[in-house]
């Protein structure tokens, strides 16, 4: 156990909860844990999968089946829980001998642990994403999708926030906050449900998978400056310009820095020759970005994003793709879980009367939801044969952005717990609707597929026909979120 107090010497954050706590019973803890959130994340991944949805939505709610609403596995101290209420803490005194009096310490040296290793889940995540997307796509994908993602972050978020504070007498920061948790589109969920209709390469199809690359961008600098805000718990309108400035600076210089860097990178990995000789540089850059981005009252996430913009100009972008997978699918998993495990659904019961308001302002942010991303197929213009509504419908999904936010929110203690909870069901609840919603808008998707089937039928036979190719914004999309290389799960799910 050397090596732990070790640890405890030179990292506070952990020192300050476990020098009382025997660390071997944290150790013992923490791994108790970890099987508890890998069986949950697998069980409720599978489960997700093999009725079509997304996996991070089954994370999500096998975090919510271990968790404060359920079976009490998984259970954390800032929502009000104490040690006795988490039956991980009450399996080491029955089998390992912890004893009732160090039970409290170990308790909290646990859970700040887990917390510490979501947190480094999300910032791989990020990452990962940043380097999925291609910006020469982002440059090129024209007016419409631009104006399209634009008006799907505006509108909610607008809506949101100030339906919050005149509706339900919320306060900005937390308003503001659950407003940009409404202004996420998920592009996997979208881009399956497009592709299994035969519509991923229609005009739609361009338009949505388009401004959803916007809005991953979009995302994250809004994540990065409400989550600023959150910090101070005021709302400094001089602040949010600088915020706004500096998120957007920091994109763009990533932009300015990849014209440089990548060569670089490439030539540092070219000369090393131990393992980790291409994955480790590309951490210890995406670790001092998102340092950077923390000392200039930014999000890290947001710098772990921007290094990820910056290395998938690189020539190794594809190999340094498949080294990320295994290590986001140990570490990714931990945040999901851990999100859907500290909301507790308990406060949304409706048979009490104090979680009444809770439910009603759940019901306002799925409308939003809904609505504010409808709108956006309305602001396409000049194409009078197009169908907006589907190009609407296709924004609606959240997906695993909205749980970002969530997570994001309930670490800063920003967020009520009925608010929190709130958010949580907006996501789920507009990632289950979103594909038969899509289905429904193109009801002539069935011959689409049979013409498709039809023509690759005819061309096997040799039948000589004209098949249109995909268009590039479609394929640079697909790049981005629907590759067909890339495993099920986070990489086909986008902010």
């Amino acid at each position: 156990m050397q090596f732990l107090d070790a640890v405890n010497v030179y990292f506070p954050l952990l020192a300050s909860t476990t020098e009382t706590a025997d660390s071997s019973m944290v150790l013992a803890a923490v791994l108790l844990s970890l099987v508890v959130i890998y069986l949950a994340s697998k069980v409720g991944g599978e489960l997700s999968n093999r009725v079509g949805l997304p996996t991070v939505l089954g994370e999500l709610l096998g975090g919510v089946i271990v968790g404060i609403s359920v079976l009490h596995l998984l259970v954390f101290p800032e929502g009000g829980t104490d040690s006795s209420n988490s039956l991980v803490m009450t399996f080491l005194q029955t089998t390992a001998g912890l004893t009732p009096e160090a039970t409290p310490a170990v308790f909290e040296a646990q859970s700040e642990v887990v917390s510490v290793l979501a947190e480094l889940g999300v910032i791989i995540l990020l990452f990962e994403i940043g380097l999925e997307s291609n910006l020469k796509d982002l440059i090129s994908v024209g007016i419409q999708a631009s104006i399209v993602a634009v008006v799907g972050v505006v509108v909610p978020f607008t809506a949101g926030t100030v339906g919050l504070m005149t509706l339900f007498g919320v306060g900005a920061v937390p308003a503001i906050f659950a407003g940009a948790a409404l202004t996420a589109t998920s592009i996997g969920i979208t881009s399956k449900v497009l592709s299994e209709l035969g519509r991923l390469n229609s005009k739609e199809g361009q338009i949505i998978l388009g401004a959803a690359v916007i809005d991953d961008v979009l995302g994250i600098i809004v994540l990065a400056v409400v989550a600023s805000l959150a910090k101070d718990g005021v709302v400094d309108v001089s602040k949010v310009i600088y915020l706004i400035i500096s998120a957007t600076g920091f994109i763009l210089g990533a932009i300015l820095l990849g014209n440089v860097f990548n060569k670089s990178f490439v030539a540092i990995a070219d000369q090393l020759k131990t393992r980790g000789e291409l994955v480790i540089p590309a951490f210890i850059f995406a670790f001092v970005m998102a340092y950077f981005a923390s000392i200039i009252q930014l999000e890290a996430i947001l710098g772990a994003f921007a290094a990820g913009l910056v290395l998938e100009e690189t020539d190794k972008r594809k190999e340094l793709q498949r080294q990320v997978v295994p290590i986001a699918d140990m570490l990714v998993p931990i945040f999901f879980v851990t999100v859907g495990a500290k909301t507790d659904l308990g406060v949304l019961n409706p048979a009490i009367p104090s979680n009444r308001e809770g439910l009603i302002m759940a019901a306002f942010l799925i409308a939003v939801a809904i609505i504010g991303k409808v709108i956006t197929g309305f602001s396409v213009f000049g194409q009078p044969e197009i169908n907006r509504l589907a190009i609407g419908v296709g924004m609606i999904p959240r997906g695993e952005v909205g749980l970002v936010f969530a997570g994001v929110g309930a670490a800063s203690g920003v967020l009520s717990k009925s608010l929190g909870a709130a958010i949580i069901m907006m996501v789920i609840f507009t990632t289950f609707l979103a594909p038969p919603l899509l289905r429904f808008v193109f009801p002539d998707s069935d011959n689409v597929v049979k013409d498709s089937e039809k023509l690759i039928l005819d061309g096997v036979t040799g039948t000589s026909l004209l098949v249109e190719q995909p268009q590039s914004i479609v394929a640079g999309a697909n790049n981005a979120g629907n590759r067909e290389d890339a495993p099920d799960g986070y990489k086909s799910s986008k902010i």
